[in-house]
């Protein structure tokens, strides 16, 4: 049964100029449970955030339900929902020090002070800010910042934590330390949290299972390995990483396995959920780490049209058949870059490819 339940969730705003309607978020079902970890992960403007909203209660819907523990809650303001919200912009009062922000809400609730004491020193110490108590907001650094919004919404000891983009402000190195604290005290915790952003490794970083939007409806539901192995749709491949998409015509169905002829020669493909018929079009997911650039004998030749050191891999476009393709090389034994225009062989890993009909195709 699940804990957190949203049920042909609909949110319509009135257009700009009050012309038409816009609907921003159309017929969510999700169904999460007690302790999980889910991200809502989409480009701007595809509904994550409203969807947040509404189950924080700062938006109502148009259409549908939100079902907490077994009760309806579309009614209910923010403030009795048993909801913790951790926003973009930490919201940290100035003029509090760290523990009177953390404290704040259970002042609020009129907790005996010993016991506000000790919740307090507890959060504190598994948000790692024991010490810095008296230090005001901003003599802080904006990952203790973070820690602090963080800690205030966890010391309420909600049923949901939500996190809007909460890591968006931080820099680079910062918000992958971010990343390893919060699902580190998510998981001490085991508390249920609903996090917002449009950053494909925090989500795949963070997440027991992401839900990827697109204008206002969910595009596929999975752990972060299904959406990005097995992408049900073209936006969710193009989105999640980075896809060379390959056409090919259906040769043979075979078993568990599908024959496609792409790129001008035939490969033996996982046939995995997808029923697929002889003569049918359909595009290969194909990701640059799943190609092998070689020397000599291969499956395709091809030519190289650009190569960029990255440090840690090298990056390929390589024309193969008039298509270009990306590829990565990830072996540090590699000394030697492929130079432009070089003839280089290439394999594809036949069983980490991807098959999705081609739009419009029956």
């Amino acid at each position: 049964m699940s804990y957190l339940k949203l049920e042909n969730l609909t949110k319509e705003f009135v257009g700009r100029g009050g012309e038409g309607i816009v609907r921003a978020v159309d017929n969510v079902n999700i169904d999460i449970q007690e302790g999980e970890f889910l991200t809502l992960l989409g480009p701007s403007g595809c509904g994550k955030t409203t969807t947040l909203r509404l189950i924080a209660g700062f938006e109502f819907p148009t259409a549908g339900k939100i079902v907490l523990d077994g009760e309806v809650i579309n009614e209910q303001p923010p403030n009795q929902r048993d909801m913790a919200m951790v926003f973009q912009s930490y919201a940290i009062f100035p003029h509090l020090n760290v523990f009177e922000n953390i404290a704040y809400g259970l002042k609020i609730r009129r907790l005996p002070a010993q016991e506000i004491k000790e919740k307090v020193r507890r959060v504190l110490e598994l948000t790692e800010l024991t010490g810095l108590e008296n230090r005001a907001p901003n003599a802080l650094s904006g990952g203790q910042q973070q820690r602090v919004a963080l800690a205030r919404a966890l010391v309420m000891e909600p049923k949901v934590l939500l996190m809007d983009e909460p890591l968006s402000n931080l820099d680079a190195k910062l918000r992958e330390l971010m990343r390893t604290e919060i699902r580190r005290i998510q998981q001490s915790l085991g508390i249920t949290s609903v996090y917002v952003t449009h950053d494909q490794v925090e989500a795949m970083t963070l997440s027991d299972r992401i839900v990827v939007m697109n204008q206002g409806r969910i595009e596929q539901v999975g752990s972060p390995q299904e959406i990005y192995r097995h992408p049900q749709t073209e936006f969710v491949a193009d989105f999640i990483g980075r896809t060379n998409f390959v056409p090919g015509v259906v040769k043979a169905v075979e078993g568990q396995n599908v024959v496609v002829e792409a790129l001008g020669r035939p490969l033996t493909i996982p046939l995995a959920e997808r029923m697929l018929r002889e003569g049918q079009h359909v595009k290969l997911v194909v990701r640059p780490e799943t190609i092998q650039v070689v020397k000599g004998d291969a499956q395709y030749q091809g030519i190289i049209r650009w190569a960029s050191y990255l440090g840690n891999v090298v990056e390929y476009e390589i024309e193969v058949a008039g298509q270009v393709l990306i590829a990565v090389d990830y072996d540090p034994r590699h000394t030697v870059i492929h130079s432009l225009e070089a003839q280089v062989g290439l394999n594809l890993l036949e069983d980490c490819l991807y098959l999705l009909p081609e739009n419009g195709a029956d």
